[in-house]
């Protein structure tokens, strides 16, 4: 199923063309927004996320136990930008219906093409011999099928990076001396800091090292003209508060909040953030970095006056994270990060990249 072009409305898209196996399963190419519907021709309006280390993620609540048993409750968990599905199977069934992504009609056009697939009797032997008599049945043992496939496939969970190596101090984890002082500056929370949200310690739910606390925040990316839907003025892609159970103002303080994804292989991206606005681990680096001491390099200038946090309302911007490296520190001050230790913590993030990505020399 899941590389079944036919289940969708085109007829050409599978889930794996979003969330290919040879690109950590994520999107193969540079758009910001993946393009799907009927002719394959409709923009959607968030970056596509990668579906590898998904098996540890808890439901979403308003207040979530962090998983370093220290940090404060807040948002956190769910599947989706805005944690809008509580498990693997309700994400899979948002892109089979969505009109911007596979397109199908209805519940019962999926299952019409499920019936009519080469696996049919493989379906049949799964879940009894009666099972596509009822649409909505048929369909909910689908997701589960989409579930238990990325939850039992190792492909989504290989764990076989260098710093899984390193981790568990077997051969071929050695560290270089950049990579270490990279991981330092990722755990110093006067530089990067990175360990406050993308926690790489075990889990409260036993998760080990998954670089994601599954907290949200609202960092201020810039608004990004390539998605479509951003030519219009008004348009602001919220985060949390733009679903349909978190309504404002009730939900305001969570308004611009997206989900912190995993770090693991994270330098094989080529869009970043909830609206891929940028295209290089170095310049996600670099905007973590200057986003307040140089915001000119981020964001438009309007007759001299830098437009920063131009994709946030600004009756929203009270819910930005204040957090090191993004504490809103002075235009023009010392940023946090010298230029070596932005290229060590590169380094050391190249090290999350599981074996089968990586490119060899």
């Amino acid at each position: 199923m899941f590389f079944d072009q036919s289940l969708s409305g085109s007829g050409r898209m599978s889930c794996a063309t979003c969330h290919d196996p040879a690109h950590a399963h994520a999107p193969p190419n540079k758009l910001a927004v993946q393009l799907g519907g009927a002719r394959l021709a409709t923009a959607g309006v968030r970056a596509v996320p990668s579906l590898r280390y998904q098996e540890y993620t808890p439901p979403y609540e308003d207040m979530l136990d962090n998983p370093d048993g220290i940090s404060t409750p807040g948002p956190g968990g769910g599947h989706t930008q805005d944690g809008r599905a509580a498990t693997l199977a309700e994400q899979a069934r948002i892109p089979l219906l969505a009109k911007h992504e596979m397109a199908n009609n209805s519940v019962a056009d999926v299952v019409r093409k499920l019936r009519a697939s080469a696996y049919a009797e493989q379906f049949r032997q799964a879940f009894g011999p009666e099972v596509f008599k009822n649409d909505q049945k048929a369909f909910r043992h689908a997701l589960d099928a989409l579930q238990a496939y990325q939850l039992e496939d190792s492909s989504f969970h290989p764990y076989s990076s260098k710093y899984d190596l390193y981790s568990s101090n077997k051969i071929g984890g050695e560290l270089t001396a950049a990579e270490m002082r990279g991981f330092a500056v990722y755990s110093d929370a006067n530089k990067g800091n990175c360990f406050a949200c993308h926690y790489n310690g075990a889990g409260l739910n036993g998760s080990v090292k998954l670089f994601t606390d599954f907290t949200y925040a609202a960092i201020g990316a810039p608004r990004n003209k390539d998605i479509p839907a951003n030519a219009k003025a008004g348009y602001f892609d919220l985060g949390i508060c733009d679903r349909p159970d978190h309504p404002r103002p009730a939900s305001s303080q969570y308004c611009g909040m997206f989900k912190t994804p995993t770090l693991r292989n994270v330098a094989t991206r080529s869009a970043f953030f909830h609206n891929g606005a940028l295209k290089s681990l170095k310049d996600v680096i670099r905007f973590y970095n200057t986003r307040d001491t140089h915001p000119e390099r981020w964001y438009p200038t309007v007759k001299g006056v830098v437009q920063k946090y131009n994709d946030l309302p600004a009756r929203y911007r009270a819910n930005l994270d204040k957090q090191m490296p993004l504490d809103g520190r002075k235009r023009g001050s010392e940023p946090p990060m010298t230029e070596q230790e932005m290229q060590d913590l590169e380094a050391f993030l190249n090290t999350l990249t599981d074996n089968d990505l990586v490119v060899k020399k």
